[in-house]
């Protein structure tokens, strides 16, 4: 009986239950004596090595049990330190993670606290503790390390010879797969990264905008070098290269005014001078970039800050020509052209250079600037606070006038550049579909039907701003015209007598600018300053005074007294030079014979001059292609005027002006050239209006110039 209960034992699994009873049943056989001595022995020994069988997990588990491990966690950052630095067998981590699983067996059956899951959470915070400050921050720091000096490897950075020195890759550790630690949290390397970067992108781009299109290529690069996928920071479009932000020179015109100059062709404005290394500029780009964060609505409150802004200038403008020396002088002046009429057909060139230069009699500033700077300063410069002519001094040249209605022009460009951009995914602007009316006819949800009337409306919007056809210029025109033409304001009526030696003023400041472009101290270095020519153009039109200006026939008195000067070899010379160098002119003249008998220095000196005069006579011509392009925007009929009348003048001696064929009385072609916005066809990047002026200019300069070399060869 108990060999069969045996028996029966030992046919089924081999559990500890059926092995107890099969040694019973033995023990009850070998009692009988039913077995020989030789055969307990042998069963005996088959049920040690049938225990040993079963019992082999177990005993593998508990021979292999690491709970050891809770005593002994400062081995951990060793071993982490290990594999980050060879980037060997990095995968075994896995296995070191899961021995800590017993440490948490182990603690899970504490007593001394109120819950065994406190000990374990804290266990497992001083292990991610470890596996983030050695495995996770520091690939990290080394993947973007590594971006940044791939993206600027432009730079003169340090060698990166990999045959020199040797370029970790860390494609292993952001290609394992998640950490498990203590089986309840999943520790993935390559998401943690890309939440780092995403991170890091976000901030740096917010703190530094114009550092956005380095983080995109650091974003590209971390795709295809190492696999890492980061979500776009998607920050609004005000932060892609925005620039100075246009809310800000609005709240701020009079300081904008003041240390930026304008270039009139190329639409932007640059700043005179800085502390840095570089030069801010606002270009249409960025302030297009501004209306696009801001609305179309900015440009409306732009045109209503300078409105505001030139009303308190324009006080000091009347306050400087009511000052009883200026008017005076401008009273005398204009007898003498009354007088002059007669015998010569422009202004004299001498009166506006005695004009010129008895103005510093009355005084000068620290710097060396006369009124008539501060007051040419005023036109391109307004100045800032209403101060009696005496202490004008630095306040007339800090802001623009010029400068200002430049910046209404940059405004209205930016805002037809945005509505162009935003235009363009609409196929036809003259034939837009309503996009309601066809979700109606297919019989639409309600969503659908609200969401078709939203984009109906800014397709609307989008049209009308586009088509949008507001001459700017001529509101501020308008605005200031009958106050300014009023009686009371009869001492204006004389100011453009002052207007030919403010632009001999002009040309000896732009050139002592540009010579200094060259100088190693670019203080006051300058190289455009069409806000001058863009005041100008403006006041005339306020004042109404175009037309005696054009009677003036300033720019060919200009060009006949170049030629007259070139005729007669230096023989009379006495243009806007420096006294200095007229000195020089005439030490050179009185030698000019020795020049023949080989003397280097001689020649030299006399070519100098030569080119210090051609520089004058170059420097007028551009005064005379700006002021012509700025009154384009003001004056609708003068173009076209002009044109017809240049080509006839070029072909006698080329030396009279567009402005003297606009002289006495002005009949537009058109009467509707008269009401056309001249701002809506202007302001644009690519204006008819001021391409076609500019190239008549050139081709009137390029003749004139061919002139004087036809001249030069005749002597």
């Amino acid at each position: 009986m108990a060999l069969n209960l045996v028996e029966h034992m030992l046919s089924g699994s081999g559990t500890r239950e059926r092995r107890l009873v099969t040694r019973v049943a033995l023990s009850l056989a070998n009692q009988a004596k039913a077995l020989r001595d030789e055969d307990i022995s042998s069963l005996l020994v088959g049920l040690r090595r049938l225990d040993l069988a079963c019992e082999l997990q177990a005993r593998v588990k508990q021979a292999t049990n690491c709970a050891i491990l809770y005593h002994h966690t400062v081995i951990l950052p060793t071993y982490l330190t290990h594999y980050l630095q060879t980037l060997q067998h990095v995968h075994r981590i896995h296995f070191m993670l899961a021995a800590l699983q017993d440490c948490a067996v182990q603690l899970e059956g504490c007593c001394h606290l109120a819950t065994p899951d406190q000990l374990v959470n804290e266990f497992k915070e001083e292990m991610y503790g470890y596996i983030k400050e050695l495995v996770l921050d520091k690939v990290c720091q080394e993947v973007e390390t590594e971006l940044r000096l791939s993206t600027h490897s432009h730079l003169q950075l340090d060698s990166r010879n990999p045959f020199q020195t040797s370029i970790r890759d860390l494609s292993p550790l952001l290609a394992l797969e998640p950490f498990c630690l203590l089986s309840s949290t999943l520790i993935s390397v390559k998401d943690y990264v890309e939440q780092y970067l995403e991170s890091t992108f976000y901030a740096l781009t917010v703190v530094a905008p114009h550092d956005w299109r380095t983080y995109e290529e650091m974003r590209n690069l971390a795709a295809s070098k190492y696999n890492l996928f980061t979500v776009p920071s998607f920050l609004p479009s005000h932060t892609l290269d925005q620039g100075v932000d246009v809310l800000e020179i609005m709240r701020n015109i009079h300081v904008f005014v003041c240390h930026y100059l304008y270039n009139l062709n190329q639409q932007f404005f640059i700043e005179a001078a800085s502390n840095n290394k570089h030069l801010n500029t606002v270009t249409i780009k960025h302030i297009a970039n501004s209306i696009r964060t801001h609305g179309a609505g900015i440009i409306n409150t732009t045109v209503n800050f300078t409105y505001q802004f030139l009303r308190r200038k324009f006080h000091v403008f009347s306050q400087f020509l009511y000052d009883e020396q200026i008017k005076s002088r401008l009273l005398k002046d204009r007898q003498l052209w009354r007088e002059a009429k007669a015998n010569q057909e422009h202004f004299p060139y001498e009166s506006a250079e005695k004009f010129n230069r008895s103005i510093r009699k009355l005084g000068v500033t620290p710097e060396g600037l006369s009124y008539l700077d501060q007051f040419r300063g005023l036109i391109s410069h307004i100045g800032e606070g209403d101060t009696p002519i005496i202490l004008l001094c630095d306040k007339l040249r800090k802001n623009v006038l010029g400068n200002a209605m430049g910046f209404v022009r940059l405004v209205r460009s930016g805002g037809l550049h945005c509505s162009s951009n935003a235009a363009r995914f609409i196929p036809d602007l003259q034939d837009v579909a309503s996009l309601e009316q066809l979700c109606r006819d297919a019989h639409t949800s309600p969503q659908t039907l609200t969401a078709a009337e939203n984009l109906d409306a800014v397709i609307n919007n989008l049209t009308r701003n586009f088509h949008q056809d507001t001459d700017y210029f001529k509101l501020l025109v308008d605005v200031f015209a009958p106050a300014l033409q009023d009686k009371k304001n009869s001492h204006l009526k004389n100011f453009y007598l002052i207007i030919p030696p403010m632009t001999i003023n002009f040309v000896e400041s732009s050139l002592t600018a540009k010579d200094n472009m060259n100088k190693k101290n670019k203080s006051r270095a300058a190289f455009t300053d069409d806000g001058f020519a863009m005041g100008v153009a403006y006041l005339l039109k306020v004042l109404d005074q175009n037309a005696a200006f054009d009677s003036l026939h300033w720019w060919s008195g200009v060009r006949r007294r170049f030629i007259k000067e070139r005729e007669k070899g230096f023989s009379t010379w006495n243009m806007s030079v420096p006294r200095d160098m007229q000195e020089e002119v005439m030490r050179v003249e009185q030698q000019r014979q020795l020049c023949s008998s080989g003397d280097d220095k001689l020649q030299q000196t006399l070519a100098l001059t030569m080119s210090r005069l051609q520089q004058y006579q170059q420097e007028f011509e551009l005064m005379y292609l700006s002021l012509s392009s700025a009154r384009v925007f003001f004056r609708g009929d003068w173009a076209s005027s002009s044109s017809s009348s240049s080509s006839g003048d070029s072909q006698k001696s080329d030396t009279q002006s567009i402005g003297s064929d606009c002289s006495g009385k002005e009949k537009p072609l058109n009467k509707s050239i008269e009401t056309t916005s001249v701002g809506s066809e202007n302001d644009n990047g690519s204006n008819s209006g001021l391409q076609s002026a500019v190239k008549e200019g050139e081709a009137l300069y390029v003749q004139h110039v061919d002139f004087i070399n036809k001249e030069d060869t005749r002597h």
